[in-house]
This record gives C-alpha cells, structure tokens and sequence, in this order.
C-alpha cells in the first residue's frame, strides 16, 4: 500500500511536470512568455519541487520510525546491539 502510495506521487508529479512544461512551451511559441523567463521559472519549479520531495521523504521517514516503535518491531540497530551483546 505504501508503495503504491509513492508511486501515485511520482505520477502524479511527473504529470503536473509535463502539463506546466506544454503550457510554458505554448506560451514561449505564442510570443507570450520569454525563453529565459520560460528556462527561470521552470528552475524555479523544478527547485522547489526538489525541496518539497526532500521534507515528504523526512515526513514519510519520521512517521515510519513512529509506526516501528510504536508497533515494537527491532530496528537494525537493535539486532546489532543484541549480537555485540551475545558475543
């Protein structure tokens, strides 16, 4: 379910991606939108796209270590621990 959750995201965003690059291409063709304005908003987008995907993975990763705890499950680090202490 988690995977098909993030899978969706990526799809999604992919899809936003393409539509804002058609319509700015559309707009750079109609004399509308200049092609260094085009190319500076695009960095724009793609820039903050990449630090919304960063805090989504930190959020994603901090529920998930709340879901183990909560659930007790043994971590990596506890299963090493628990072999230092049997050696």
């Amino acid at each position: 379910m988690l995977k098909d959750l993030i899978f969706t995201g990526i799809g999604a965003a992919s899809l936003i991606k393409e539509t804002v690059e058609k319509e700015i291409k559309k707009l750079e063709e109609e004399g509308k939108l200049k092609t260094d304005d085009a190319k500076s908003f695009l960095e724009s987008v793609q820039k903050k796209g990449q630090e919304e995907d960063a805090k989504a993975k930190e959020h994603l990763k901090s529920l998930l270590k709340e879901v183990i705890d909560e659930l007790g499950l043994a971590t990596k680090q506890d299963l090493q621990n628990l072999k230092e202490e049997l050696k």
